[in-house]
């Protein structure tokens, strides 16, 4: 299978080199200082239990990505319509757009640039970070269930599954993917524009007293919206799987921390805004999560450096 990157970042470029190490032929989109260190030395991936190298096909011409069969869309949010539109002018008519993004809002965003049919979502489980241009850390489980927007796409949706699983990604289906990647927004809004505020990685959240507290309460505000728009799911058991699961990623740097920490735009939208918005129309009072929400949208807008990947502004 021919597959696209779109945004070599630590998702992009840890899904895309493994895919890559089972056999198929990935060309990675990236710009700026980790373009000229891949095209150089090539993509080190470090794990837990072993580090790959992947020489592949490394550009900043979105047209070499034109032949692809699978696109794996990994722009930050803020970015997901301008890369969107020069995608659609370009990929071959068969193509199929998988977005590894966070939120849930880029489906939308998506489905109103390309047909329906062509949009698949994915829920991504893995703490990868990029230690330097080039070089991506991984810890902890790796894990990508994927799914169709449109019922029609279920059974090719179920093979791609099925082939990504057999090259070395662990891969499930979900006829649901959008109540999945709901489930792991909650996890994000508890933790990452805490973090990114608090300048904190999970574990300082967990086990600090204020910090604590806050995450709780914005796990409440967030829950409430979720059921209130018609997520199903125990509300009890969601805010203790969530903490949970948050022990298992102590020592991790949320990807709003790794984008503040680098003098990124963050995704203030797509990993609260949406949240705040939507509470807002369903009449839910969200207060926590609305002043991260603005403390953050400040800190943003105080950083010009945006429309950009890796650091380098999209042409």
């Amino acid at each position: 299978m021919k597959i696209g990157v779109a945004g070599a970042g630590a998702v992009g470029s840890f899904f895309g080199g493994t895919l890559q190490k089972g056999g198929h032929d990935v060309t990675f989109l990236a710009r700026g200082k980790n373009l000229e260190v891949l095209k150089a030395n090539g993509l080190s991936i470090k794990g837990e239990k072993e580090e790959i190298h992947i020489d592949g096909t490394f550009t900043d011409d979105v047209a070499e990505l034109a032949d692809s069969d699978l696109v794996l869309f990994c722009v930050k949010s803020n970015d997901t319509g301008q890369m969107g539109r020069q995608l659609h002018s370009i990929l071959n008519k068969d193509a199929l757009i998988l977005t590894l993004q966070n939120g849930v809002d880029n489906e939308e965003v998506l489905q109103e640039i390309f047909e329906p049919e062509k949009v698949l979502s994915a829920a991504t489980y893995v703490q990868a970070f990029r230690e330097a241009p080039g070089q991506i850390r991984q810890q902890g489980r790796v894990k990508l269930v994927i799914g169709e927007l449109d019922p029609n796409m279920a059974e090719r949706t179920q093979y791609l599954a099925e082939a990504l699983h057999r090259t070395g990604v662990d891969t499930k289906y979900a006829s649901n993917i959008l109540e999945k990647k709901w489930r792991k927004l909650l996890w994000n809004v508890t933790f990452n524009p805490l973090s990114a505020a608090a300048g904190a990685r999970v574990g300082e959240v967990l086990d600090s007293p204020a910090l604590r507290q806050t995450a709780e309460a914005i796990c409440r505000e967030a829950l409430g919206t979720a059921a209130a728009i018609g997520i199903k799911m125990d509300m009890d058991r969601a805010f203790s799987t969530i903490f949970s699961n948050a022990e298992l990623a102590r020592e991790h740097r949320t990807s709003m921390l790794q984008d503040r920490l680098q003098g990124r735009q963050m995704e203030v939208e797509s990993m609260c805004g949406y949240i705040v918005k939507k509470a807002s129309e369903m009449g839910v009072q969200v207060p926590t999560l609305t002043t991260i929400y603005h403390l953050l949208t400040f800190v943003n807008d105080g950083n010009p450096e945006i429309n950009t990947i890796d650091g380098a502004p999209i042409k």
